[in-house]
């Protein structure tokens, strides 16, 4: 059965015998890949229009819901697929390479010269098709170390340049934690020294596991030197009286994560060193309004972050600690009106200001983000009471 019958009778799937149900797994792929071909170039043409701007890739970020990391690795493939890799896009039209495929290929030879990745472009055009995520990476590495073998040794420094530390936030009140693109020597002794410390605590009592010592003995690491005790930090944590007293479970909304379970928060603030801080918040809008000064006195950018808790960019989920605080023009009020304090963290600072972007906040504290496409973004203020979210309305200005 074709992919058009059964769209046009989607109840026909349990009719079907096992093999056309794998045809049509296999039909639906090759269309995907079909139109992530297309959105491709759309995203291509978007970038040379705006002069390959690294703007451009915020703009994509809005429009389709995404982080501006993802966005950015997407109009970077757009790019190298049209003007370096055609034949690659070409498997893409014909449905036998998806996205997550050929960005490996775009990976694997983003450091080639011209010369040298239209080689490996017509070299990988029948190894490809067919092959999963890790064997086409496997293939495009060795086309491109065997093209340009001395440039393969160079871009093992080009990547030490690269190396980053980074958080990745699960759903589940955890986070994982990476080191990237390290020297080997180093990250073996590493976690040759890790090991070495969660063996030493094994002992018969220990119900730990070893992965869960080696996890521990890293953390308090990074967190003291020692792999003792952890040195003192900071982070906003909002949680509401109920739930603090234990009378109430709301989850709690911990800046640059989102929410977290009440348990989980209940065992975060019962550290000794932990200062609480009590927030007054406006009972129709959950939007902070005052913050205590009970541990020293407030200056006004403390309270602006803990207002504002994470960059107020549509999308964006850097913690306002991390974040710098930035005029932003009032809409709707006359020349002259005094400007609205806003969080903003360092590449959206730097996007205000980019031709084409125009940002405003309103007199309750919404921020719209219009792009140079003319499509507004809007997030209202969060809400410190667990129980809303920040809201993200997206629109197309009049004329554009």
């Amino acid at each position: 059965m074709s992919l058009r019958s059964f769209r046009a009778d989607p109840n026909s799937l349990q009719q079907m015998e096992d093999g056309q149900v794998v045809d049509l797994i296999r039909d639906a792929e090759a269309e995907i890949s079909k139109l992530q071909a297309l959105q491709l170039r759309a995203i291509a043409d978007l970038s040379v229009r705006r002069r390959r701007a690294p703007s451009a890739s915020s703009e994509v970020a809005l429009a389709l819901s995404i982080t501006e990391h993802r966005a950015s690795a997407i109009v970077s493939a757009a790019n190298a697929l049209i003007a370096r890799l055609p034949r690659m896009l070409h498997l893409m039209d014909d449905g036998r390479l998806d996205l997550y495929r050929a960005m490996k290929v775009t990976d694997a030879t983003s450091w080639l010269s011209g010369d040298h990745v239209r080689v490996v472009d017509a070299t990988l055009e029948d190894r490809v098709p067919g092959r999963n995520a890790t064997q086409v990476r496997r293939a495009a590495a060795y086309a491109a170390a065997k093209v340009d073998p001395e440039g393969a040794a160079l871009r093992t420094e080009r990547k030490l340049v690269e190396r980053r530390f980074s958080l990745h936030h699960q759903d589940t009140g955890v986070t994982n934690v990476s080191v990237n693109n390290v020297p080997t020597e180093k990250a073996t002794a590493a976690y040759a020294r890790i090991d070495q410390a969660a063996r030493a605590l094994k002992t018969a009592d220990e119900p730990r596991t070893l992965d869960q010592l080696r996890a521990d003995v890293a953390i308090d690491l990074l967190l003291s030197g020692t792999g003792g005790p952890g040195a003192r930090t900071e982070v906003f944590l909002h949680i509401d009286l109920a739930t603090y007293l234990g009378l109430g479970q709301s989850p709690a909304m911990l800046a640059g994560r989102g929410p977290i379970a009440a348990a989980v928060a209940r065992h975060i603030i019962s550290g000794a060193d932990t200062t609480l801080r009590r927030v007054l918040t406006d009972p129709r809008t959950g939007q902070a309004i005052e913050l205590s000064p009970n541990r020293y006195p407030v200056q006004q950018d403390e309270f602006i972050r803990v207002r504002d808790q994470e960059c107020r960019q549509p999308g964006c989920t850097r913690p306002a600690q991390n974040c710098g605080i930035e005029a932003t023009r009032t809409k709707g009020e006359t020349e002259g009106a005094a400007d609205q304090p806003v969080t903003y963290c360092a590449r959206h600072r730097k996007l205000k200001g980019q031709p084409g972007w125009d940002f405003e906040v309103t007199s309750d504290g919404t921020v719209n983000v219009a792009t140079p496409a003319g499509h507004v973004h809007s997030t209202t203020p969060p809400s410190v009471h667990p129980v809303r979210q920040r809201v993200h309305r997206f629109w197309k200005r009049p004329g554009k």
